[in-house]
This record gives C-alpha cells, structure tokens and sequence, in this order.
C-alpha cells in the first residue's frame, strides 16, 4: 500500500505542478479573473491532499482501514473536487457551458475530503507509535 500511496501522489503533484503553471501562464488573458481565483483554489486542494497522501504513506505500515479509506477518499475528492473547479473554470473555452453537473460535483469532492482526514485522524487514534 505504501508505494501504491506514494506512486498516486507523486503523480497528482505532478500534474499539479503542470496545472498551476498552465493557470499562472496559459490562462491568463483568456479567462476572467474570478476563474483564473477558482482555478487557483482547485490547485491549491490538489497540492494540500497530494501532500496529505504523502503524510499517508508513514502509515501505511500499519495495514490500517482507516489510511485505505485516507486513501481512497483523497484521491477521489481530488479528482472531483480540483477536477470539477479546473473545469468550471475552462468550460466556456472548451465549449461545455452546457453541462451544469460541474457544480453539483464540487460539494461531493469536498465531502470526499472530509471523509479522507476523518480516517487519518481515526489510523491516527489507533496508531501505537
């Protein structure tokens, strides 16, 4: 589990790095500035649980149900979450102004989140060390 957790987040903070320069430097002058803000709070969440899966491998050790969950949850509410902002923040460029389910799917990656540092702070509980 833990190189799978360290695989996972290597890879989200890549394409986070990639993101973040494309908003500062790709974006700029083609969106306004309240999307360019929203693409910056999706980026912002990708880095916090992209390091929050590297802080999860220091536990994976531990077999714990609760860091699966971390886990799975984290790498959900990121794709979600982050993914539905970048793409609110894109979709009149890439011509989707009509697909409205964007919206709705932000609060699920939210609560995806949430659910992921439940489970670090219940792994967190049961942990011996």
């Amino acid at each position: 589990m833990n190189k799978q957790i360290i695989l996972t987040a290597s890879f989200f903070g890549v394409i986070a790095v990639i993101l973040g320069a494309f908003g500062a430097h790709g974006l700029e002058g083609k969106i306004s500035e309240y999307h360019i803000d929203t693409w910056k709070t999706a980026n912002q969440y990708h880095f916090y649980h992209t390091f929050a899966l590297l802080f999860l491998s220091t536990f994976s050790r531990a077999k714990s149900q609760s860091i699966r969950v971390s886990f799975i949850f984290f790498t959900i509410g990121i794709l979600l979450f982050s993914g539905s902002l970048y793409l609110l923040s894109v979709r009149e460029l890439l011509g989707i102004t009509k697909i409205s389910i964007l919206g709705p799917i932000t609060p699920l990656g939210g609560l995806c989140f949430i659910i992921g540092w439940v489970g670090l702070f219940i792994a967190a509980l049961k942990n011996r060390a």
